[in-house]
């Protein structure tokens, strides 16, 4: 984009945490997404973490529902496609987290909730490719 376009260099998401280690840990650990830095003044911290092209910046200042947030308290779900929902549903036990597979129309899904009860989501990615092509 040229002129007066808008020109994005890079785009990321901001998740507001109350249990900010356990979901710094969450992500880095569980999912796989690795640290490219840490800041912490008065009070207030923050860790970014690159996610496939974009990145994942937890920051304090959430609120904690443990057993899970609803859509009204949390609209947005992170949601990252996979390859084997099998393998993704191993994997996730492994790691003592209670997950099960879920078949819709569009395709399978997993629903979990990460330590601050936010909502992430694994889709399988075959079904997405078919959904763009049609």
């Amino acid at each position: 984009m040229k002129g007066n376009s808008l020109q994005i260099a890079r785009a990321g998401i901001i998740l507001n945490t109350e249990n900010f280690n356990a979901c710094v840990s969450f992500y880095k650990q569980v999912l796989g997404l690795k640290l490219l830095f840490e800041e912490q003044s008065e009070g207030f911290r923050l860790a970014c973490l690159e996610c496939l092209g974009t990145y994942l910046m937890i920051e304090t200042g959430g609120v904690s529902v443990p057993s899970g947030k609803t859509v009204s308290q949390n609209p947005t779900k992170l949601r990252f496609n996979v390859k084997s929902m099998e393998n993704t549903l191993n994997y996730l036990k492994s790691k003592n987290i209670d997950a099960k597979i879920t078949n819709n129309s569009w395709g399978q899904c997993i629903n979990i909730f990460d330590p601050d009860g936010n909502r992430v989501a694994f889709r399988d990615e075959s079904t997405f490719v078919s959904q763009i092509k049609n």
